[in-house]
Formats: structure tokens, sequence, C-alpha cells
């Protein structure tokens, strides 16, 4: 089972999310054949080892990294990161900071993943507050970066600007958006629309923008977010996490509603057959399984949470990402665009 060494291979949760370690071992084993990628699996080696039984692993880099401590979806994170040192998602980041895997994904507690990737990694200097940060389809088949989307569900000014950076850098080494479009997101366009928090976050990002290099807009609307005029959305992590779950429930009952209608009426086969097509177009750029996971921006290391509902494929594109980010230099291309924030910070809170 073992393959090569160095640092190519993902270090992948094996016993995260709801339908570990099945549906996690199955899409290991998709990424190896399909990506040629290498994939470090941790977790306990029995439960494993039994699950890869069940495919063809000849010639696939797919190594086991043996832990018994396993947290779960319902433990405090913070808590249970300290008590199990030797955990599956500590060790998944252990595994990147010393060198051995270029990527941490994990479907488990996000919470825990959350905590691993700081307490482990550690923070890029000049992050206030790591950020999940979620990719949500726009028109045009595009797609728009919204951050945060849950770590932080009270937000500092300063936060939302690092925001905005990590946003921008993850848009372009990632996706080759070579100016992305930044917006905040607020309930009108005007600059002095939103939130006290808003308000302020806006005049501190517009002050910031020219030496930071960001691509400004302004203020944004949630109807912008999938119209394809913005490429990254700045939010607090309570704003975010609802339009996460609003995303996913939204795209599941278009998805749900199409399918339905399809079959509702007196369709022939000719015409299924042409509608089919057009709508596999549609299920793919509205499933969140297509997008893999989202990355932990602003640690020192790539880290990837996925969707505690992923089955094999979600995985498998968790996987895909984790190397785009690896690949692109991820951590190395924010820690320098946040070079210098503090002292644009401070020059607009003091007025100088």
């Amino acid at each position: 089972m073992a393959g090569e060494t160095g640092k190519t291979r993902i270090a992948l949760d094996a016993m995260g999310g709801d339908y570990a370690p099945g549906e996690v071992v199955a899409g290991a084993v998709q990424a190896a054949r399909e990506q040629g990628a290498g994939v470090l699996l941790v977790g306990p080696e029995e439960a494993i080892r039994a699950e890869l039984a069940r495919h063809d692993t000849a010639g696939l880099d797919l190594e086991i990294v043996h832990t018994d401590e396993v947290i779960g979806m319902d433990e405090h994170p913070a808590e249970a990161v300290r008590a199990k040192r030797r955990n599956s998602i500590t060790l998944c980041h252990e595994l990147v900071r010393d060198g051995q895997a270029v990527a941490a994904v994990s479907a488990g507690n996000s919470g825990a993943v959350l905590a691993a990737a700081i307490f482990t990694l550690r923070r890029i200097r000049g992050v206030d507050r790591p950020a999940f940060a979620g990719v949500v389809p726009a028109a045009g088949g595009g797609r728009t970066l919204v951050l945060d989307m849950g770590a932080n569900t009270d937000c500092k000014p300063p936060y939302l600007l690092q925001f905005a950076v990590m946003g921008a850098a993850y848009m372009r080494s990632v996706f080759g958006v070579a100016n992305p479009r930044v917006g905040l997101l607020s309930n009108g366009e005007e600059e002095t629309k939103g939130d006290q928090l808003t308000q302020a976050a806006h005049q501190l990002i517009k002050a910031a923008a020219p030496s930071a290099g960001l691509n400004f807009i302004g203020n944004v609307e949630g109807r912008d977010i999938n119209a394809g005029t913005v490429d990254v959305v700045v939010c607090d992590g309570f704003v975010g996490n609802v339009i996460l779950k609003l995303s996913e429930g939204l795209a599941r009952m278009l998805l749900d509603t199409i399918k339905k209608e399809l079959k509702a009426g007196p369709i022939t086969y000719a015409g299924a057959a042409l509608a089919k097509p057009a709508f596999d177009r549609v299920r793919k750029q509205l499933d969140y399984e297509e997008y893999g996971g989202v990355p932990v921006l602003g640690v020192n290391g790539v880290s990837i949470i996925s969707h505690g509902r992923s089955k094999a494929k979600a995985i498998k594109n968790a996987i895909r990402v984790a190397r785009q980010a690896a690949d692109a230099r991820l951590p190395e291309s924010i820690a320098q665009g946040v070079k210098g924030l503090a002292a644009v910070t401070g020059a607009v809170v003091t007025g100088e």
C-alpha cells in the first residue's frame, strides 16, 4: 500500500464525516486512480484496511497512518483537540507541518479542523483570524468566493480587510483570476449602508485597497453573489454560514424541482434524451460535491474542510482542491498579501 515518499501526498482524515470510513476511502481510491494523487489515510488501520480491500488498489499511492483517536461531530472542538493529542484530524495537520504531506483534508468536525489547523500549522503573520472560504456558483458558469463562511461569527473591521486580501489571493493563485473583483456584502451598494461593522470595514478596505493591491468594487448585495459581477464577497462568519446553508438548500430544491417537472409532463424518450445533458450541466454547477471542500485561509499550510455529508465524489474533489492550493503555494501568496496590512489599518484608525 505504501507509495513514494515526499511532499506530494494529501493527508486525509479517513474517519471524518457521516459516511466514514467507507465513502472517504472510496474517494481516496478514486483520487489516486483518476488524479494520480498520493493519499495518506489517517485513522484506525484495521478499519481502513477493511475498506481498501473492497477496491482494486494495485499501483496506487495509498498508505495508512494509524491512530485510534477520533473526534466526533458532537464533541467540543478545542477541548477534543487538546484532549486527544493523536486524533485523526490533528495528525493530518501534523503530517503537513512535518513535510510528509502538502495538504490536510477532513469531512469531520469543522471546529476541530479549524482548531487543529491553528494549533498545529499556526496563523500566518498578519492574520488575526483564519477564515473558511467557500465557492458558490455564479452566472455564465463562473464562481464566487465567499468568506468567512463560519469560522468567525463576531468580527472586527480589520478581520474583514484580511478576509478580502486572503480571498483575492485564493482566486489569483488557485483559479487564475488575474485581478479579482472584491466586494463587501451589505444591504445596499452605497458605502453608507450596512451596520457599524460593515460601514467601518468599507472605509478600511477602501483606504487599504491601493497599497494591498485589491480591486475593491465597494458594497455588493446578496443578489450579486451569483450574478457573476464579483469574484470575492467578504462578510462575517455568521452571515457567510447562512449564505452557505441557503445556497445548499436552494440548489437542492432547484435540482429536485427540475427533475420532478421533467418527469411530470408528457415527455417523449427523445425529449428526455435531449434534456438530460442540459440537466446534467446544471446539476454539476449546483452540486456542492463538485467543489469538494472549503479551505481554511490564514494558516501556514493547506487545510481543506469537506461537507459532513461528503461521499466519495466530494472527497475525491476535495483532494483535487487541496492539490491545486498546494501547487499554487497558497499560504505563501496569502502571507505576501497581508504583509504590511497592520500599518495601513493603524493609519486608518488613527486618521493619519
